[in-house]
């Protein structure tokens, strides 16, 4: 099957016009018109990825962030970014992200199922999908009965099944009313205060944002960008097994990129 065809299959459930506007997602390096029986998925384009990817010989390599995010002007070997542009077109490897397209409409509802988020809304509209519904990042909605921030944060490391995570709160509050935006959140943390949220399940919550999040009555679980997002690579091989079951996947160990000593 060629690249462009499974671009295609994707494009239907995940299309790039459900990327927000800074993003850049699709195929962003390698050939369209490449012969795929073989895809790794992964959660970043790391230089380490890139090289198992070629180890288990793939031909395309498909990544929620984006390797290539800003502009730029030359693709060499002399650079942090050019290097693993040159590394996956001097293989062969077609290189593909799938962003904030799939953050609305892959990410959003599947948080909302492992955290089993009852009456559960959009977060953060972003968009209309062609029936007409809202869809956007995150889900706020109610956990299935009244718990303890503390309860809660056993329930949230059960669910995404992590060692640790951050709290910002009191532990012995109260919390219903739960709001989850997978990967890095700062900028949920007022849509979730106005929408009621009592807690955010969210990454890469800076100390000062914390804190003021809770001085307004919102606590905030950080379960880490990596920790809230790495279900798509499992999510991403399901969809494989569903979709184009002619094709084989691989799937990138789940290490979480940093260690709580």
């Amino acid at each position: 099957m060629l690249c462009k065809e499974i671009m295609q299959v994707i494009e239907a459930s995940y299309p790039r016009n459900a990327a927000l506007d800074f993003d850049n997602v699709g195929l962003l390096a390698g050939r369209a018109e490449k012969e795929v029986n073989r895809v790794y998925l992964a959660l970043d384009a790391t230089d380490a990825v890139i090289d198992r990817a070629v180890e288990a010989g793939a031909d395309m390599l498909i990544t929620h962030h984006p390797l290539i995010f800003s502009p730029i002007k030359k693709v060499t070997d002399e650079d942090f970014i050019g290097q693993r542009v040159v590394k996956l077109i001097g293989n062969d490897l077609s290189y593909y992200a799938m962003h904030t397209n799939y953050d609305v409409l892959g990410m959003a509802p599947l948080s909302e199922k492992i955290l089993e988020i009852k009456d559960a809304e959009v977060l953060d509209e972003t968009m209309e999908d062609d029936e007409g519904r809202k869809q956007g990042i995150g889900r706020i909605g109610n956990l299935e009965k009244p718990m303890t921030l503390e309860e809660c944060c056993v329930f949230v490391k059960h669910k995404l099944k992590l060692g640790s995570l951050k709290v910002f709160g009191d532990m012995g509050k109260t919390v219903r009313r739960i709001a989850v935006s997978p990967g890095s959140g700062k900028s949920a943390i007022s849509v979730a205060l106005r929408k009621g949220a009592d807690v955010l399940v969210t990454g890469d919550i800076g100390h000062h944002d914390g804190i003021d999040a809770v001085e307004q009555g919102l606590a905030v679980i950080d379960a880490g960008h990596y920790g809230t997002e790495y279900i798509f690579i499992a999510d991403m091989k399901q969809f494989f097994e569903r979709k184009l079951p002619g094709i084989e996947t691989v799937t990138e160990p789940i290490v979480h990129p940093f260690q709580v000593m």
